[in-house]
């Protein structure tokens, strides 16, 4: 069985989709088991390390001061990350390699810029500490540690849990010297104003949405599609690199998954946060 796996793939995949599952054991509309990990990195600001079956990816938060551009929109104060940084090594997976980031590193890059652009997830105007002066800019970074499949619901989730973990300083300026003045024993969290959540679809013979695809399903697969969903059902962006185009029952289907994901993924944070919390 083994032998026809390696040499058929495709055909070894649609046995088990004809019977409705998948090879790990999957159901066909059913999610690996999601962990997140929050304040993993003791020199970051905020960080996260979510684990999406046997994907892992780790983010960390860094928080420097900047000077508003004079043309930034809101007063000045508009500074907030700079262009996100998705790193795939090798030591994630064999199929990337060292040096340059690779396609499909710029893609994920680019696919969190959007999340972050599209759903207001920070409004730049609570990163300002004196406007047109000085504001906050946080540096994003996000890498794979273990690579299978599904490379941006999880950069997504750890974004999130990574922005919902940071702590910032009180900061002020001093009027005499016109230098900042920060007070690191009142910290405050971030303002989320909103929380957005992906899920991804793969899609076999142009007809069949399985979600939550492994590494070797994407492969596969004729194509792939990431749904961004917020707080009521709100669609955030949508996602689909090239393939066949879906119909529209389909893509209401995928929306009313990613609705579903989104309430589990909301809870799971919640619940670590609060977890974490001193009682």
């Amino acid at each position: 069985m083994q032998r026809f796996r390696t040499v058929e793939p495709l055909e070894y995949y649609r046995r088990f989709l004809k019977e409705n599952c998948r090879p790990d054991g999957r159901e066909l509309g059913e999610f690996r088991t999601t962990t997140v990990n929050i304040g993993s990195i003791s020199t970051a600001d905020g960080s996260a390390l979510v684990k999406l079956g046997n994907t892992t990816v780790i983010c960390g938060v860094k928080a420097e001061f900047a000077v508003p551009p004079t043309d930034a929109p809101g007063k000045g104060c508009g500074v907030f990350l700079s262009v996100p940084n998705v790193d795939l090594p090798p030591l994630c997976s064999s199929r990337f390699h060292s040096g340059p980031p690779g396609e499909e590193a710029q893609v994920a890059s680019q696919f969190i810029a959007d999340v972050i652009e599209n759903s207001q997830i920070i409004q730049k105007e609570d990163l300002c500490i004196s406007s047109g002066k000085l504001a906050w800019v946080l540096y994003c970074d996000l890498i794979c540690l273990d690579y299978d499949g599904n490379i941006l619901d999880a950069c997504t989730f750890a974004l999130l849990a990574a922005l919902k973990n940071v702590q910032l300083p009180e900061v002020s300026i001093n009027e005499e010297t016109s230098l900042a003045e920060v007070n690191l024993k009142k910290k405050s969290f971030l303002n989320i104003r909103t929380h957005p959540v992906a899920t991804s679809f793969a899609v076999f013979d142009d007809t069949l949405l399985i979600v939550d695809p492994t590494g070797e399903e994407e492969r596969l697969a004729t194509g792939t599609l990431t749904v961004v969903m917020e707080e009521e059902g709100r669609l955030s962006c949508l996602h689909k690199p090239g393939g066949n185009g879906l119909t529209g029952a389909k893509l209401q289907d995928c929306m009313s998954r990613a609705v579903t994901k989104h309430k589990e993924v909301k809870t799971l944070m919640d619940e670590v946060i609060k977890s974490m919390k001193p009682k």
